[in-house]
């Protein structure tokens, strides 16, 4: 019978097999998916099997810069519970996959094959838990440096900085970033759909106030701005020093430009318990430094 390819991906993220075993085994028991398992059980290929299906909203996020700081690869591996992200084989293997991204040029999909996937299999075997290599993402600068900063192991940054730029900017900034949660570098940055809806939310808003139109259309740009520079690294108080915004901090460097940043929180947008507010952990660590 043919095998669809839904088929397939459902018993590699039930075994954790590769696509060839599973569609070679699949085809042998005749698309029954009970069968399939059984037959990568008994040839070894199926260390994985059901653990793939549980919620791995645990882990670690790790960094890994080169040494000119111009480029940097963080990353996401993702496990069951909070035990095993503590443990070192899981937090060892979350480094290597990051250094090999950084020194292969490696993408998700590269570490999810050879050798490091076959290790990843292993440590499910070891440590009885759903392993996942759930993102990463890889940041360089022709001419600045990347700053990095890791909270713990739960929230990672990166910030690609142009221009000349000290260590201690660079990692100040990605701090800031962590404790500030940005949405964007700058004002401008904020799609047009999202600025619309903003701005019809803020219209309603002030439809009931009964001022003047000239008045409600002051309130609504001073709104908006004030808006936007919540959400814009450039506009929002620099977490170190409030009296001033990261723009003016970036200003009294020599015009150092930020390109762009990712940051990264373990099991954000997973169905998951709740956990501890660490941006608020962040955001106590970097005021009192």
């Amino acid at each position: 019978m043919a095998i669809t390819a839904q088929q397939v991906k459902e018993l590699r993220e039930r075994t954790g097999a590769g696509m060839m075993e599973c569609k070679t085994v699949l085809s042998e028991a005749n698309g029954d998916m009970d069968a399939a398992i059984d037959l990568l059980r008994k040839r070894g290929l199926a260390k994985a099997d059901k653990k793939a299906g549980r919620v791995a909203a645990e882990g670690v996020v790790v960094v890994a810069t080169s040494a000119d700081q111009r480029r940097a690869v963080v990353l996401e591996l993702n496990c069951e519970t909070d035990f095993v992200a503590k443990n070192e084989d899981f937090v060892g293997f979350a480094k290597r996959c990051a250094e090999a991204s950084l020194q292969q040029g490696a993408d998700l999909a590269a570490l999810a094959s050879g050798a490091l996937e076959e290790e990843r299999k292993a440590l499910v075997s070891k440590l009885g838990e759903n392993i996942a290599l759930r993102r990463l993402q890889q940041v360089s600068v022709d001419r600045g440096r990347v700053g990095s900063y890791l909270h713990g192991s739960r929230i990672g940054v990166l910030v690609a900085v142009q221009g000349e730029v000290s260590e201690e900017l660079g990692r100040d900034l990605a701090m800031h970033i962590a404790a500030s949660r940005p949405e964007v570098v700058y004002p401008e940055d904020v799609s047009p759909e999202r600025v619309e809806k903003e701005k019809e939310i803020l219209i309603a808003q002030a439809a009931d106030s009964g001022k003047p139109r000239e008045i409600i259309e002051k309130m609504i740009s001073g709104r908006m701005n004030k808006f936007l520079n919540e959400i814009a690294l450039t506009g929002q108080p620099f977490v170190k020093n409030p009296d001033q915004t990261v723009g003016d901090l970036l200003k009294q460097t020599g015009g150092a430009k930020v390109l762009e940043f990712v940051r990264y929180e373990v099991g954000e947008g997973i169905e998951k318990a709740p956990v501890a507010d660490f941006a608020t952990e962040v955001m106590a660590q970097v005021r009192g430094s």
